[in-house]
């Protein structure tokens, strides 16, 4: 491109920019009206990775990536199925010339970086924005959506997480901008002809899971972000009962990022976000340093007995099937026509839970076989469970259907 055409292309950018922000100070409609994003066949059961935020915030850099995609093929994460590892914001620097993005200092050459995570049988991912600045100030989309999205696809990207957030500076904060914004750069990432997942964050404003899927994204979130304690994990979690029906395979209820091994809260509350999240199923999205684990959050997110839970190939919701005091029941049909039933604690002492098995149905009164998933062994056939759970505990059974039915 000649040096004249970068000034033009850099003016009219400038110019689309500077009519959008007026518009939208105005309270005008900011955004035009964007076609629906066909689906991109993608993210047939939810996505498993690492994502960089909950722990490392706005100090994560190209070396702590290169680190955690050496740590999830040491400790065995790539091969129970976590894949992506996901950057989250404050990757950015400035434009060049062209308008093209260019990581800052703390990334470098970031197709290097891409290749280093596929060269171990990894996925990339990465972070953005439709609003001019992301949530930490850096550079956002705004008015590069194509250009943005071809660049991310010639690193070698595989994920893209996209925050409203930065774009509430600019346009009036409504269902039909953030529809519009959203399809604007699912339409991108589809003509790089790239599969890229394309994963939505606003907090679950506007009812997002009932129109999240004409935007081309295959996980939305759900909820405000995530924070490394009970209150806020159990609340999220639970929540998503209520969505259940408008999650299922390639367009998934996102309920934000696994806090497990941050150190906010105990083993049990750990075990049961990992249940929650497995038996609903959701994204499953490691949020802690993975480098030196301890065992036992080693044993929390490497156990394939619950990861095979979320990642059940018919993808059926979770559903509540009672509660018996403080104690949540769960139960989930698996493809194999087995039951999931999930035990979960949320008062503050501990709590017997009695269960019969005909609970289940009639089917499941005499089952074929009952395995523990969390201690891994077989337990007896008989009238049903009664056990003590801890405060906020939990317990996950797979209940396999008498045979001959």
């Amino acid at each position: 491109m000649t040096s004249h055409r970068v000034l033009r292309h850099s003016a009219l950018v400038l110019g689309l920019a500077t009519c959008l922000m007026a518009s939208a100070r105005d309270g005008g409609p900011a955004v035009p009206p964007v076609d629906a994003v066909p689906a991109n066949g993608l993210a047939r059961t939810p996505p498993m990775g690492w994502n960089s935020w909950n722990h490392f915030a706005g100090r994560i850099t190209a070396e702590d990536v290169r680190g955690m995609a050496d740590a999830m093929v040491a400790n065995g994460m790539r091969d129970a199925g976590y894949v992506y590892v996901n950057i989250d914001d404050t990757w950015e620097g400035v434009r060049d010339a062209s308008g093209a993005i260019r990581p800052n200092d703390k990334f470098g050459d970031m197709k290097a970086l891409a290749d280093y995570v596929h060269a171990r049988g990894l996925k990339l991912g990465i972070y953005s924005s439709p609003g001019a600045k992301t949530c930490a100030g850096f550079e956002g989309s705004f008015g590069h959506e194509e250009q943005d999205a071809r660049t991310y696809a010639a690193w070698g990207v595989d994920f893209l997480k996209y925050d409203y957030c930065g774009a509430r500076d600019q346009y009036p904060v409504t269902l039909e901008n953030q529809q519009a914004l959203f399809r604007r750069m699912g339409q991108a990432l589809r003509r790089t002809g790239r599969p890229i997942v394309y994963s939505l964050s606003q907090s679950g404003q506007f009812d997002i899971w009932k129109w999240g899927p004409r935007t081309g994204a295959n996980l939305w979130r759900t909820t405000p972000d995530i924070s490394d304690d009970w209150s806020s994990m159990s609340e999220r979690g639970f929540r998503q009962l209520d969505l259940a029906a408008w999650s299922g395979p390639g367009h998934w209820n996102d309920p934000d990022m696994l806090e497990i091994g941050n150190g906010g809260m105990t083993m049990d509350e750990y075990r049961t976000q990992m249940s929650l999240w497995s038996l609903l199923p959701a994204p499953l999205l490691a949020g802690n340093d993975l480098r030196g684990m301890d065992a036992e959050t080693k044993a929390i997110l490497l156990n394939r007995e619950v990861i095979a839970i979320d990642q059940d190939p018919a993808a059926l919701p979770a559903r509540r099937l009672e509660t018996q005091g403080d104690v949540e029941v769960l139960v989930r049909d698996m493809s194999d026509g087995s039951r999931v039933v999930g035990f979960f604690n949320r008062g503050e002492a501990p709590a017997r839970v009695t269960f019969p098995w005909s609970r289940l149905g009639q089917r499941f009164a005499k089952p074929r076989n009952v395995r523990d998933l969390w201690n891994h062994r077989s337990l007896p056939t008989n009238e049903g469970y009664d056990e003590a759970l801890p405060r906020h505990g939990s317990v996950l059974l797979r209940v396999g259907a008498a045979s001959g039915t």
